[in-house]
């Protein structure tokens, strides 16, 4: 899903970093995301929050479009990955899930959160956005358990919770994607 607080901006593009791309052990970004983080770049400089990053596929590439990145994630060694790769990128160790919520008062034109899903905290996500700040989210769904990993339902969203989420928050939603990606 990709909401936003305001009416929806014209993307800019700027070229990728190929080598920053294409470290081993580091995945792509993903297609949807960069398309939505394409679209809705508005100024010149943005900030990227990348919730849970792992070793930063997405902090990676946002970087190389001109993002003012910061990465949070529970994995040491993933957040070590990333900075030795993309220096740039702010890193901090958190755990999403337990203790105290990591950057309170801050506030980004982008918060962007791919492949987890810690449901007491969804609301937490909308409040980083910076006014007409863009929500990209993309995550596993009930169904993918026939698929794979994750299989437990906790981490599987249900059919129009992200909608329901855009909703409860007055978000105007830019797309919303629902089903199998082959």
């Amino acid at each position: 899903m990709t909401a936003t607080q305001a009416a929806p901006m014209s993307g800019l593009h700027a070229p990728a970093s190929e080598g920053l791309l294409a470290q081993p052990g580091f995945g792509m970004p993903s297609p949807w995301c960069v398309r939505w983080l394409e679209r809705t770049r508005a100024d010149p400089s943005p900030t990227l929050l990348d919730v849970a990053s792992g070793s930063g596929r997405h902090a990676r590439w946002a970087v190389t479009q001109g993002y003012r990145v910061t990465a949070l994630d529970r994995d040491a060694q993933a957040l070590s990955q990333l900075s030795a790769a993309a220096p740039a990128v702010q890193t901090q160790m958190v755990d999403l899930e337990s203790g105290p919520w990591p950057l309170e008062a801050r506030r980004f034109d982008v918060v962007l959160c791919t492949n987890y899903l810690y449901r007491p905290r969804l609301d937490q996500l909308v409040q980083w956005l910076a006014p007409g700040g863009r929500l990209v989210y993309e995550t596993f769904a009930r169904g993918h358990e026939r698929f794979g990993r994750p299989s437990n339902p906790d981490y599987l969203l249900v059919a129009g919770e992200l909608l329901e989420l855009a909703g409860r928050h007055k978000l105007h939603v830019l797309a919303y994607e629902d089903g199998v990606v082959q």
